[in-house]
Order: structure tokens, then C-alpha cells, then sequence
């Protein structure tokens, strides 16, 4: 009888040190940059998230080659809608969106790759300790880095025969986001609000 619930003790104490799948905030706003070296894309700025209701919005300078771009990019994938006002030109275009919802919070069902340490190992407040998470979404190969504390996200790489490859960096994240960040720009469609 004692080596029964001896085993049975060690499975337990095994699974326990199994790594598990953090879970990521679900709303939080920050800075991000990202980069597409297949298209010569990167892009910097400032985003608010929301996966509770499948919301995302970016203000971002875009360069493509030597082109630069500025937009507020609305994605309200509750709705299915895109709303791009070009900060330049002051014109919006709402379309249907065709890109996945994409979460930037680590899957439950993804798979751990291993920890590490982002900065310089042992000296208080110039460290961060990360997880390495990737696994598949809708048949489309991801992987996420997340700090182990909190689970918030620190890089996303995504891709998709529509968006190709994608890095996304996330820095300066506070657990919150303002509701008016989901609301359309006045000049995509006055007086309404999501």
C-alpha cells in the first residue's frame, strides 16, 4: 500500500513541474515595432489589445522600402471590421477584415520550448526572466515570448500564407486599456461608438 501512494505522490509531484501555458493578460496597451523582412515592412507605435471582446487598434509610422506611411488602424473582429485612417491624408477606408483575430497572449494549448533571461542575469532590476512558447493557430504556425511573472508578452512571430512572416515586439506595457481606444476615428464614421 505504501508504494502505491508513493507512486502515486511522484506522478503528482512530476506533473506539478510540468511546465503549463501562462495565461497572458487580456487587455493591455503599450509600444510594439514590428518587422517583415519578405516586404521591407517595419512599423513602430503605440497599441491598445483587448481579447476579451477581439479588439486591437495601432497608431503606427509604417516604412516600406523608402516610403513612409502613418495610420490608426482599428481591428474590431467582433464585428469583422477594419477602420484605416491615413494620418496624412485624413481618409478613412472600413473594410471586412480577411486576417485572423491573432492573440498576442500565449494559447493554452501551446507548447513550452524552454526559459531564459532577457538582460544581464543576477544584477536586481536589469533582468527580466521569459518563457518560450509556439504551437498553431487556425493551421498557421506561431511562437510567443512572455515574461514567466506576469505572462505578458515580450516578442510574437506569425505566419500565414495571407500575412506572410511576422515579428512583433511589445515594450512598455500597462495592464489596462482606455474603452475609447476601440472607438472609430471621428472621420470613419461620426458619432459612433463600439
Amino acid at each position: 500500500m505504501f508504494t502505491i501512494v508513493s507512486l502515486v505522490l511522484l506522478a503528482a509531484v512530476a506533473l506539478a513541474q510540468q511546465p503549463h501555458p501562462c495565461e497572458s493578460p487580456r487587455q493591455f496597451e503599450g509600444r510594439f515595432s514590428i518587422y517583415d523582412e519578405d516586404r521591407q515592412f517595419r512599423a513602430f507605435g503605440r497599441f491598445a489589445y483587448d481579447d476579451t471582446n477581439r479588439r486591437f487598434r495601432e497608431i503606427e509610422e509604417m516604412e516600406i522600402g523608402r516610403d513612409r506611411e502613418y495610420y490608426d488602424r482599428l481591428y474590431l473582429h467582433n464585428l469583422n471590421l477594419e477602420y484605416r485612417l491615413n494620418l496624412r491624408t485624413r481618409n478613412c477606408t472600413i473594410t471586412t477584415l480577411t486576417r485572423p483575430w491573432i492573440p498576442f497572449a500565449v494559447p493554452q494549448d501551446a507548447r513550452f520550448r524552454g526559459e531564459g533571461v532577457i538582460g544581464a542575469s543576477g544584477i536586481p532590476d536589469e533582468h527580466v526572466t521569459i518563457a518560450n512558447f509556439d504551437g498553431t493557430t487556425d493551421g498557421n504556425p506561431y511562437f510567443i515570448i512572455a515574461t514567466i511573472e506576469d505572462c505578458v508578452p515580450v516578442t510574437a512571430g506569425f505566419y500565414s500564407n495571407s500575412t506572410g512572416g511576422v515579428l512583433r515586439q511589445f515594450y512598455d506595457i500597462t495592464l489596462s486599456t482606455d474603452a475609447k481606444a476601440f472607438t472609430p476615428p471621428a472621420e470613419c464614421h461620426p458619432n459612433v461608438t463600439v
